[in-house]
């Protein structure tokens, strides 16, 4: 009984983060990424993934400078990818519905930046990674952002696209 409390506790730090998303989706941005970085300090370079990931992707949001935003969204995915590539721990469930969004933004950071093939790769990445989101508001969410971003780069598909878009 013990150990099936131990699984479904929640986790303490996720808790934390969603705490200061609550606080930066009410408008206080500047303390929210006060707050985050000092999560980000508390958890550091080596912590558990999941949380970097999950943190550093919210962090990204709280950035006016594309460069930073750009910073925060590649330690995410990094984060993320250390999830999903077979190591000890690692839990690609945990994060497979999360790489289409970090792709996305990536995307839209790079065009931030006038990188626009750096953009259309991760936009590529995106809708790769998009078929395994659910058919919920949050999907259709990433998906239609996705269009959005794919009709501003002027695409229309592409390489790795097959499945695009859904239902095809």
């Amino acid at each position: 009984m013990v150990e099936r409390q131990e699984q479904t506790a929640p986790d303490a730090v996720l808790t934390r983060i969603g705490q200061v998303v609550m606080l930066h989706h009410g408008g206080d941005r500047e303390e929210a990424r006060s707050r985050f970085l000092d999560l980000w300090a508390e958890i550091g370079e080596d912590g558990d993934p999941l949380h970097r990931c999950t943190l550093a992707h919210y962090l990204a949001d709280t950035h006016d400078d594309p460069a930073d935003e750009l910073a925060w969204d590649l330690r995410a995915l990094s984060a993320a990818e250390e999830l999903t590539d077979g190591r000890p721990g690692g839990d690609p469930a945990s994060v497979r519905g999360f790489l289409p969004s970090l792709h996305l933004n990536l995307a839209a950071d790079y065009v931030k930046l006038g990188r626009a093939e750096a953009a259309r790769s991760h936009l590529r990445r995106a809708r790769g990674t998009a078929r395994v989101l659910a058919d919920d508001g949050y999907g259709a969410g990433v998906r239609s952002a996705i269009s959005r971003l794919a009709l501003r780069l002027g695409e229309d598909g592409g390489p790795g696209d097959e499945d695009w878009p859904p239902g095809r």
